[in-house]
C-alpha cells in the first residue's frame, strides 16, 4: 500500500456564524497550518483530529490502496485530493498526496 501524506494549508474562520449559532467554547482545533501527518496502510495517524479523519479517510484509504483521479481530473497530480474537515465555523483544508 502507498503512504499518504496530509498537509493542513488552510483554514477558513466564520466569526458570523460561531456568533450565531456556535456555543462557545475556548478550544476547538489543535492544527496549526503546515501541521503534516503521514498515514501508513490507510489508518489514521497519532495526533491526527479524528474529526477530521472522518471526513477525509475514503480518499486516505483510496489513495493508499493505488487508486486516484478523483472526479476524472479534479486535481492537477491524479494521486492527490484537497479535503475539508467537517467543522461548519472553522473548516481546515487537507492536501492529501501519495509519497513513496
Amino acid at each position: 500500500m502507498n503512504r499518504v501524506k496530509i498537509t493542513a494549508i488552510r483554514q477558513s474562520v466564520y466569526t458570523d456564524l460561531m456568533a450565531q449559532y456556535e456555543n462557545p467554547i475556548e478550544h476547538a482545533c489543535e492544527i496549526n497550518m503546515g501541521d503534516a501527518w503521514v498515514s501508513t496502510d490507510g489508518e489514521r495517524p497519532a495526533g491526527l483530529c479524528a474529526s477530521a479523519w472522518e471526513s477525509m479517510r475514503p480518499f486516505v484509504q483510496a489513495l493508499a490502496r493505488g487508486e486516484g483521479n478523483f472526479y476524472d481530473g479534479w486535481m492537477r497530480n491524479p494521486m492527490s485530493a484537497m479535503i475539508s474537515c467537517n467543522d461548519g465555523f472553522r473548516p481546515v483544508s487537507f492536501y492529501l498526496e501519495v509519497i513513496e
